[in-house]
């Protein structure tokens, strides 16, 4: 059976780490190339950071790219007080590759000619902001229609949101770039909402079976989410669910529909956009239930989980 291609987008922080080493468990999945994009933490920080997942993973041989520093208006977000300063935990790692082993070809052109390459093969997997993925669009407009599938992590479907009132961390923190993407994007989109991570959390005894399997890459998972690990904790201990009820590994629940679409068991569909003036809403990812928008692609919006085929993709992650 031929391996599913996959180009990842990611803004390395600690969940994009876990989504990464899910993707290279996966028997099925060929990674062509990893694009980094600001977000969780500044971009050397994320570049620095997939290498570091790379090389524990022993996975070195896989391109990676450095892309937009900020969001396409120049805002910059961060969100360090999750993921740490480095976006791993601030745990130190002396021997961690240095940037040098980034290619110097820039991740929106790389983007362009492997799904050219590759066209009608290969699905982009986004993680992060959508700021490279919008920025291919507009160096490309053919860009959409040579991939397979697009995934993304972020919006919300409900108007819950954790770094605002309504909005998601990785659409507020591009909110013009979510826009492009979820107005002009031509192949299939499937959307891992906020809520859908939220609604399927895992239990924290399952994350501490998860961390003990007494592998390195365990070891090193262990390392980099004791501070996002203490924060969620805190947070839930006050009854403030801003990280949901137990572990929300959000970008792993993207990367598991792209590797199995069986792990999805239900979704919604519908022609979707992104608010960029409310006061309260910027951000927002709005769903048009009245097809007032009259929307060619509506995207295919996650909506229930088969946990348990999501917890073995996990487990493998580690092995």
């Amino acid at each position: 059976m031929a391996k599913k291609l996959l180009l990842l987008d990611v803004d390395a922080g600690v969940d994009d780490a876990q989504a990464i080493m899910m993707a290279l468990a996966a028997p099925n999945v060929q990674i062509l190339g990893i694009t980094c994009t600001h977000g969780n933490t500044e971009i050397d920080n994320v570049c620095k950071n997939v290498l570091r997942v790379l090389k524990v993973c022993k996975r070195t041989e896989i391109p990676v790219y450095r892309g937009a520093a900020s969001a396409l208006l120049g805002d910059q977000l961060t969100a360090s007080q999750y993921h740490g300063q480095d976006g791993l935990g601030d745990v130190p790692d002396p021997n961690a590759p240095e940037l040098e082993h980034i290619h110097a070809e820039h991740a929106v052109n790389a983007m362009i000619r492997i799904a050219t390459e590759h066209a009608g093969q290969v699905s982009l997997v986004a993680t992060g902001p959508q700021t490279n993925v919008a920025l291919a669009l507009k160096m490309d407009p053919t860009f959409p229609s040579k991939l397979k599938h697009l995934y993304i992590m972020g919006g919300n479907m409900e108007g819950r949101g954790n770094v605002s009132v309504c909005s998601e961390f990785n659409f507020a923190a591009d909110p013009e770039a979510a826009y492009v993407v979820l107005n002009h994007f031509t192949c299939p989109i499937y959307i891992t909402t906020w809520e859908y991570c939220l609604r399927h959390a895992l239990p924290w005894e399952f994350f501490k079976e998860w961390l003990h399997q007494g592998t390195k890459k365990a070891c090193f998972m262990k390392k980099i989410t004791a501070h996002s690990e203490t924060f969620a904790k805190a947070k839930q201990g006050r009854k403030e669910l801003y990280f949901g009820p137990g572990f929300v590994p959000c970008d792993s629940f993207a990367m598991a529909a792209a590797i199995d679409e069986s792990v999805v068991t239900d979704y919604i569909q519908y022609g979707v956009s992104v608010e960029l003036q409310g006061s309260l809403t910027r951000g927002m990812m709005v769903m048009d239930t009245l097809n007032h928008l009259k929307k060619q692609n509506r995207a295919i919006i996650l909506t229930k989980c088969d946990v348990e085929k999501f917890k073995l993709l996990m487990m493998s992650a580690l092995k």
